[in-house]
């Protein structure tokens, strides 16, 4: 379950914060903790942010009631990379507590507007099945991967639905990726959200302009582009 993982990875993270804490500590065994504290937040904390960011902020991203909700947990995010960032680069005791300390707080903030706020937001939406949403982020967490479409077609979808699968999809993509939207009209909000939510960080190419259908390949950077429909 999303919520025994989470609780999981937040003892651990206090804990390990914990020792960094216990004056008792000889000076070798200290700096031994704090490099194991590193090693444990790029390794298991940093890829846990990205997993989530794959697999559910993407999603929600891509709808008007959550957008604001994800750039405000995105924001978060940075700020528990910075912590980590201090804590890889502090030179005495006091500093590994303090930015030790600021992970694992940070990062028990987060969950909890995730479990509070996000998870039932996502579960409201239209079009998200939130089952699937948490089976991805699962196999994410596992070391596996999310194997992206190469084709989406979204006319059978009601409108109210697209945009939050469309944005699950380009999740998926690893850069140089992409897929090939199809849609019955030209998706320039779509593309305006995109502007707004992955600003230079994907391509817009049209493949056929209508008048019936409308196919665009969107992609990951760096993807081969033609005619000047890349997005910088």
């Amino acid at each position: 379950m999303l919520r025994d993982r989470n609780d999981e990875l937040l003892a651990e993270t206090w804990a390990k914060a914990a020792l960094l804490s216990e004056l008792r500590l000889a000076a070798a065994d200290r700096q031994t903790a704090r490099d194991g504290m590193v090693v444990f937040c790029t390794d298991r904390v940093l890829c846990h942010l990205v997993s989530v960011d794959w697999a559910l902020y993407a999603p929600a991203s891509g709808a008007a009631d959550t957008r604001l909700l994800v750039r405000a947990l995105r924001a978060q995010h940075q700020i528990i990379t910075g912590h980590i960032h201090d804590l890889r680069a502090a030179s005495t005791a006091d500093q590994v507590n303090a930015a030790a300390h600021a992970v694992a707080t940070a990062l028990a903030a987060c969950q909890e507007v995730e479990r509070r706020v996000l998870l039932p937001a996502l579960a409201e939406l239209p079009g998200v099945d939130l089952v699937s949403l948490v089976e991805d982020l699962e196999t994410l967490l596992d070391g596996g991967s999310l194997e992206p479409p190469d084709e989406l077609d979204v006319r059978g979808i009601p409108h109210g639905q697209r945009h939050p699968r469309i944005f699950g999809s380009f999740a998926r993509l690893a850069k140089g990726e992409s897929f090939v939207l199809v849609n019955n009209h030209d998706p320039k909000p779509l593309r305006r959200e995109f502007e707004a939510t992955y600003p230079g960080q994907f391509a817009w190419e049209y493949v056929e302009s209508g008048p019936i259908e409308w196919r665009i390949r969107i992609g990951r950077f760096p993807v081969a582009a033609h005619d000047g429909q890349v997005d910088a």
